[in-house]
């Protein structure tokens, strides 16, 4: 029989089971809603749903580049045990190399692009039914670049951070590496001061001015405060202006432009950055099932 797309929908939504897989269950039950959902239940596929609601903020990030083109991905899970699963590493891997051959523009075209014959949203179904834990395919980045620059891949922690540099004018790609390794352990927010925006510059020297008068400071030397530390607040977060992790007597920049190159962009994913996880205490949640 012919399956609408609203039936499928309806399945999807309530299993959390893949396209394919629903119209699939719905063509061998003949549309029957419940009886399709019992079809992926037994076939474990709507395993996944169980899981929707649980907080991923383990995982992996995955690093990978080819030729002029490289990418970047981050992909959770619920627990550190998974993310060092040899199949939830192999999924991460296999997600970066499909990222860097499809270049697809945002999550939902690469949730809808194809990997290996199944879009890759059903391939992300099917590894929770498989690997047991709610898994999210949170982001990624694709970088190019000239045959004249490099690109600088650090993961670490196996993964726990993962930095990809785009350096130019030099193909010095062990430069690219330690530059990487070096956002990897400061964690900077731009490359430059050119990349800050003038709202957050005037609302640091806003702050800045009112913890030197809080200090008591004379208001007259006020404004040769804020200037001396509005400069030590820019070398906290443009990565050229940071004295370099490797050699503290040159900053990033000036190391780069020893190799002859200047930095273009970096890209820094930290797992489960921005992520509200959630804290349980057991004592607690035994006391309030007592009290019910």
């Amino acid at each position: 029989m012919a399956i609408s797309a609203k039936l499928v929908k309806e399945l999807r939504e309530k299993t959390g089971a893949g396209m394919m897989d629903c119209k699939k269950a719905l063509q061998e039950t003949d549309g029957d809603l419940d009886k399709a959902a019992d079809y992926l239940r037994e076939k474990g596929i709507a395993k996944a749903a169980k899981k929707a609601d649980r907080i991923a903020a383990e995982g992996l990030v995955g690093v990978k580049s080819e030729g002029n083109a490289a990418a970047i991905v981050e992909i959770n899970s619920e627990t550190d045990f998974v993310a060092r699963n040899e199949s939830f590493q192999s999924l991460v891997n296999d997600m970066a190399t499909h990222i860097l051959k499809t270049k697809p523009a945002d999550l939902e075209a690469l949730n809808a692009s194809e990997m290996n014959g199944k879009k890759v949203e059903d391939v992300m179904t099917e590894a929770v039914s498989k690997i047991g834990e709610k898994l999210t395919l949170r982001r990624f980045a694709v970088a190019e670049k000239t045959d004249n620059d490099a690109f600088g891949e650090y993961l670490h922690m196996g993964g726990r951070i993962g930095v990809l540099t785009i350096v130019e004018g030099s193909t010095d790609e062990q430069a690219a590496k330690d530059v990487a390794m070096h956002a990897a352990a400061l964690n900077p927010k731009y490359v430059s001061k050119d990349d800050v925006s003038q709202e957050e510059l005037d609302h640091e020297k806003e702050v800045l001015k009112q913890q030197a008068l809080n200090e008591g400071k004379p208001e007259n030397i006020v404004d040769k405060m804020v200037e001396g530390r509005m400069r030590k607040y820019l070398e906290e977060i443009c990565i050229v202006d940071q004295p370099f992790v490797k050699d503290s007597d040159q900053t990033v920049e000036q190391f780069l432009k020893s190799k002859g190159g200047t930095l273009k962009d970096f890209i820094r994913f930290e797992v489960g950055e921005g992520i509200e996880k959630r804290e349980e205490n057991f004592a607690d949640e035994v006391l309030g099932q007592v009290n019910k």
